[in-house]
């Protein structure tokens, strides 16, 4: 990176990864058709898929996307050199470079791991929460809504009649 002569890295481009995010709605800050886009990219995935590319790059991980402030992270990436020629051809601009990066991350050595484990985890965990939440929390509910029902209703009908007070009263 020494003999690129780069410029200043204040001056570098700014890739967030909920921009190629195909999770994501425009709204939510998506940049690129989600055609074009991947599932939950990581800033290491950007930065290694940068790096295939031989384009400089660098996470700031103590950085955060203002509209999604939860999740950390952004990749500087220098597109240009310090005279404006342009350090990969293929890549002239944010744009394109977002285009890039979202088609190489699927292919991402670590991406296929993270996905065998990631779906065979949750298949398992959704069969087994769903069907204890579902029994257990309609049993207590319905429990609980039954008593507090009963009680109430209880409390309410033995108001319902003419109370003392008004017993000697006349009607107007």
């Amino acid at each position: 990176m020494d003999g690129l002569n780069l410029p200043d890295r204040k001056r570098w481009v700014i890739l967030y990864p909920v921009y190629i995010n195909s999770k994501k709605t425009l709204a939510e800050g998506r940049r690129i058709g989600t055609a074009k886009s991947c599932e939950d990219p990581t800033c290491a995935e950007i930065r290694d898929c940068c790096n295939y590319l031989k384009i400089p790059s660098f996470v700031e991980e103590d950085k955060a996307y203002p509209r999604d402030f939860m999740q950390r992270g952004r990749v500087r990436i220098s597109l240009k050199r310090e005279d404006g020629s342009l350090i990969n051809p293929s890549v002239d601009s944010r744009k394109q470079l977002m285009v890039r990066v979202a088609e190489l991350i699927p292919k991402h050595h670590g991406r296929s791991k993270k996905q065998e484990t990631s779906s065979a985890g949750t298949s398992k965990a959704s069969s087994a929460g769903t069907s204890k939440a579902s029994s257990a929390g309609t049993s207590k509910v319905s429990n609980a809504g039954t008593s507090k029902a009963s009680n109430a209703g209880s409390s309410k009908a033995s108001n319902a009649g003419p109370s003392k007070s008004n017993k000697g009263r006349r009607k107007k």
